[in-house]
């Protein structure tokens, strides 16, 4: 069935309007604006194909859970590593990306999290983008994308939602939020809490639950982030020459890690 195109919201879109508390000095409106606004460009389009190296391992730390539990007793077996690490032609990949993604290996064989558990979704990670959701908040309705990793269920029948992490950065709350959100309207009879589980460093974040009323806030922050994005992009595509107006920038150090970088006219080496 074809989606009916409505203004959206995502925890993607949330955090290129506002970083994570501690992230401010890296934030860049206008790499919302490249991603969001000038995607179809290509140029733009072209750098957006290209996955950076925290993104390429990102994905393949979610193939590498999907894949253990596709064939579970590779798990209990020496070549194990080896043999997943094959599904996935690391070999392909660059020398950082093929070590990091061989230690998630071992780190997941070493302690599989999700052995035990009764999983009733698990994401293989290139699947795209999710199903959305129809929020009507107020007279005011839009489409919320929540791309959820996996989900268990606790003993108890408690859906537990969790987000697979890697590399350093810090759990944000806003993101188990959102995916509160979204269980509450795919599964509104059920108890649900959210936690992150960082596949290279084992540490497991909290976990977190929410009220109706913080449910609440967090669809009214999502309806205004989506309203205030789709009426900056109808102020671009009438004033394209206004995109550092609409979108200003931030430049610094971030635009050595920016993907635009070679295309911005802000960007500082």
């Amino acid at each position: 069935m074809k989606t009916i195109w409505r203004p959206f919201a995502s925890y993607n879109l949330w955090s290129l309007f506002a970083p994570p508390v501690g992230q401010e000095r890296w934030h860049c409106d206008m790499k919302r604006g490249f991603q969001k606004a000038r995607k179809k460009e290509p140029s733009v389009a072209a750098l957006l194909e290209q996955d950076n190296t925290p993104q390429r391992i990102g994905h393949l730390a979610q193939r590498v859970v999907y894949e253990f539990h596709q064939e579970t007793y590779l798990l209990n077996q020496s070549d194990g590593v080896a043999r997943v690490a094959e599904i996935l032609e690391l070999y392909q990949e660059s020398d950082e990306v093929q070590e990091r993604v061989i230690s998630i290996l071992k780190n997941y064989q070493t302690n599989p999290i999700l052995v035990g558990k009764t999983i009733i979704h698990l994401n293989r990670g290139d699947e795209g983008f999710p199903t959305p959701i129809t929020i009507q908040q107020g007279s005011y309705i839009f489409n919320f994308f929540a791309a959820i990793d996996c989900i268990f269920t606790e003993p108890d029948g408690t859906l537990h939602i969790l987000d697979f992490k890697t590399g350093k950065s810090d759990f944000d709350r806003r993101q188990g939020f959102v995916y509160l959100l979204a269980a509450n309207y795919l599964y509104p009879h059920s108890k649900a809490i959210a936690s992150f589980y960082n596949l290279e460093s084992g540490k497991w974040s909290e976990p977190i639950s929410a009220t109706a009323a913080q449910l609440n806030a967090i669809q009214i922050e999502l309806a205004r982030i989506a309203q205030l994005h789709d009426l900056e992009k109808k102020r671009y595509r009438q004033n394209p020459d206004d995109f550092a107006q609409i979108f200003p920038p931030n430049s610094g150090i971030n635009c050595q890690y920016c993907p635009f970088n070679s295309i911005c006219e802000f960007s500082v080496s």
